[in-house]
């Protein structure tokens, strides 16, 4: 009831979890380095929808790694909640990796190598707000969402029966 059934949904599920997380991890991160502005605010804004874009990408580059990294941790009798964690965990880590460069890029307008250089002095902390929103705003917003979907399937379905 909890995860995508199809492919339509997965993309439904894709959307509302990418949405919820660039519209919350990138103004934090850029809150973090250039400090809690309105002008700060606006002009991150403005680039979400190309980070939006990358993200999207990053996902379907991810996806399959961090199932592959899942299923090495996890095994079959496991509770749903610890596949959902560590898969969560992988996905995580693996695109905070690339968007600690790569949102930077975006954000500044410029390829440069100074977040190649500050790489190990940001990425734990964007990894921790990604993780977090992730865990505990949209993941669960998306899983809701599906829940929802799949109860209004199943009545809609029991209606027709009777």
């Amino acid at each position: 009831m909890k995860l995508p059934q199809n492919k339509k949904e997965f993309a439904l599920f894709m959307v509302v979890i990418s949405i919820i997380s660039v519209n919350i991890i990138a103004p934090l991160i850029t809150f973090f380095e250039l400090g809690f502005h309105m002008y700060i605010w606006a002009d991150t804004i403005k680039v979400i929808p190309f980070i939006w874009i990358a993200v999207i990408a990053l996902v379907l580059i991810t996806y399959k790694p961090a199932e592959c990294l899942t299923s090495r941790v996890v095994k079959e009798g496991d509770s749903f909640g610890a596949h959902i964690v560590i898969n969560i965990l992988f996905t995580v880590f693996l695109m905070s990796i690339f968007l600690t460069v790569i949102g930077t890029w975006i954000g500044s307008r410029h390829i440069s190598m100074e977040p190649i250089r500050m790489f190990f002095y940001k990425w734990p902390r964007n990894f921790a707000i990604a993780f977090f929103v992730e865990a505990c705003i949209a993941q669960p917003i998306a899983r809701l969402v599906m829940v929802k979907i799949h109860q209004y399937k199943d009545s809609k379905a029991q209606k027709v029966q009777t």
